[in-house]
């Protein structure tokens, strides 16, 4: 009674095969109000779930599931829930009615839009959206006021819409392995991002990010620049050239000559005229 069994009593969400899949704890609450049905090979939603009002954390990853039931919204107190690594090609309505959610995974399923209820949503701070048919981010995320964290890599996404600067919670947004051709300079009108991921892209030059005064980290590599973007001193790089900065290289080769001149009994022929020489 391996994987292929409970793939085939899947099909057939009788209380018994039910019980099967999720195991003994599903009549009652788990006591840290969190379920984790990930990897279970369901495709139907079990409807037994939704009695357990008070449920903080659900886990779906891994399953075969297509669509939800309406009574899903009866979950008031859900604040995270994971669909990733499933067979949605549409979120289901319901989801929006979960108004207490922090945290939604919808990474790996075959979405490409989302619908504009999700607006209701007023509490998301993490949206997570890898892996799917994204031509463009939803209009609807840009409404997501308190969103902190986004997630779009792995989609086709070759812009992003003007409205995002909106967003003025926003920390962290990840956009490897997209198709961006030029750096997406709404993101420069997003004072609160402290991390921007680009990496896996076709971007061959960069705008000064100097002026993001918040940003921390910047992952670029394997995009076609032939440099990488200029950052603030405390800004880390993660790309080719990270460890070179002209500007910084440039000012520790003027404090050396002026060392060096102040001083008539240090040889001055040692000093590099070639500011590449100068690391940071």
């Amino acid at each position: 009674m391996g994987n292929a069994l409970k793939s085939v009593v899947a099909f057939f969400p009788s209380s018994w095969c039910q019980r099967y899949l999720l195991g003994d704890g599903v009549d009652e609450l788990p006591p840290d109000k969190t379920m984790d049905l990930s990897g279970k090979h369901l495709r139907t939603f079990p409807l037994q779930v939704c009695a357990f009002t008070e449920l903080v954390k659900l886990y779906l990853s891994n399953n075969n599931l297509r669509s939800l039931p309406p009574e899903l919204h009866l979950l008031g107190c859900l604040q995270v829930l994971a669909l990733d690594f499933n067979r949605f090609k549409e979120l289901p309505q319901a989801v929006c009615r979960l108004r207490q959610l922090s945290a939604l995974y919808l990474g790996n399923n075959d979405l490409s839009d989302l619908p504009a209820e999700l607006s209701s949503l007023t509490e998301l701070k993490t949206l997570w959206m890898e892996g799917n048919c994204f031509e463009q981010i939803p209009r609807v995320v840009s409404e997501l006021k308190h969103l902190r964290v986004l997630h779009a890599g792995c989609n086709q996404l070759t812009e992003l819409p003007r409205e995002l600067w909106r967003l003025g919670e926003l920390q962290n947004i990840w956009l490897a392995g997209n198709s961006f051709s030029e750096f997406p300079k709404v993101l420069l009108q997003i004072d609160s991002l402290e991390i921007i991921d680009v990496d896996r892209n076709s971007i061959r030059t960069f705008p000064s990010l100097e002026r993001m005064k918040h940003l921390k980290l910047v992952i670029y590599d394997r995009n076609p620049c032939k440099s990488g973007p200029r950052v603030g001193e405390e800004v880390r790089r993660v790309g080719k050239w990270a460890d070179y900065r002209p500007e910084a290289a440039a000012g520790l080769q003027e404090e050396a000559r002026e060392e060096l001149e102040g001083n008539e009994d240090v040889e001055t022929t040692g000093v590099s005229e070639d500011p590449a020489s100068v690391r940071e």
